[in-house]
């Protein structure tokens, strides 16, 4: 598989504190993020706030790679092998995505829901999925949904501090009770990214709370997007090992009854939030193959223009 994007810069700068209060998803053009529940409902301050610090470990330092190294470009080509733990290239880890990539210009903020599924365990340490993954153009922060052999979580990856996931929630009972809403493998949660001041280009990024109905802040990150991408995204995106067993990727059984889906996207724009629409936010492909994502059952269903899709067997 050779796929081609707009070269990524990987170099990393100082990370900046994340602030652990709650905020109303207000942005530079001062309006209140849409409510996933009742859009006309005022934001409601002093909510639970996510207070989990990330911490180093070799898993998530191991994460860390996968992402510097699979994001890297060479010759305008993404690198498509990750380090496995000892830090050696894994020849048989494939790197791919798919979903919609707003247009640079489209938006200041971007806002998603998002499934989580508990029951989706990831075995192989070489293995990633990052489904759905979110950001902004020239956001500080994607907020991702991390499945990895040590456990699924949330994650704020700061992309304008030292990189990583500078805010890491797991996806336990408590998160589950707080911001999501749904049973089993149908729950979902949502998500907003908003600059707030493009002087300095700080952002924040917030969890709707199901439980006080308001936004919790997740984390705020200024300074320089070190992505390299003009354009934001919110896609299904693997790093997958083969099973030698089956000849697909460990995932492609793993993940068998996963549902992978992002709905109510929406973008704002001069102050004002719309859904993700043809014109502002293209997909990545219109009809992927499901064996380059190592899983020939995988369907990628387009179930909005462009604000809805879904990836799933």
């Amino acid at each position: 598989m050779n796929r081609h994007r707009t070269p990524l810069v990987a170099a990393l700068l100082t990370v900046l504190a994340a602030l652990g209060a709650t905020a109303p998803a207000t942005g530079a053009g001062g309006t209140t993020a849409p409510d996933p529940d009742a859009p006309h409902r005022g934001v409601v301050t002093g909510a639970r706030t996510p207070d989990r610090s990330p911490g180093r470990s070799a898993g998530r330092d191991r994460a860390v790679r996968a992402f510097e190294n699979g994001r890297r470009a060479r010759g305008g080509t993404w690198a498509h092998h990750p380090p496995t733990a000892t830090g050696r290239p894994a020849a048989d880890v494939t790197h791919n995505w798919w979903g919609i990539f707003p247009r640079p210009g489209s938006h200041d903020g971007i806002t998603a829901t998002h499934t989580v599924d508990p029951s989706y365990k990831v075995s192989s340490a070489d293995d990633f999925t990052y489904a759905p993954t979110t950001k902004a153009q020239n956001s500080c922060m994607e907020i991702v949904t991390a499945y990895w052999n040590s456990g699924d979580e949330i994650w704020a990856w700061d992309w304008c501090g030292k990189g990583g996931p500078a805010k890491v929630l797991a996806v336990d009972a408590d998160f589950l009770a707080t911001y999501t809403a749904g049973t089993g493998g149908g729950r979902s949660y949502s998500v907003q990214l908003v600059r707030d001041a493009a002087s300095g280009n700080r952002w924040s990024s917030y969890l709707y709370n199901v439980r006080t109905r308001s936004w919790n802040l997740l984390y705020q990150q200024s300074g320089t997007d070190q992505s390299g991408l003009a354009h934001g995204w919110d896609m299904f995106e693997i790093y997958a090992s083969v099973d030698p067993a089956t000849g697909v990727g460990h995932y492609c059984a793993e993940a068998r009854n996963t549902v992978f889906d992002s709905s109510a996207i929406q973008l704002r724009a001069n102050g004002a939030w719309k859904p993700a629409s043809p014109a502002d936010a293209p997909w990545t492909e219109d009809r992927p193959d499901g064996s380059a994502f190592l899983c020939p059952p995988l369907r990628f269903v387009q179930a909005g223009a462009n604000d809805h899709w879904t990836v799933r067997q």
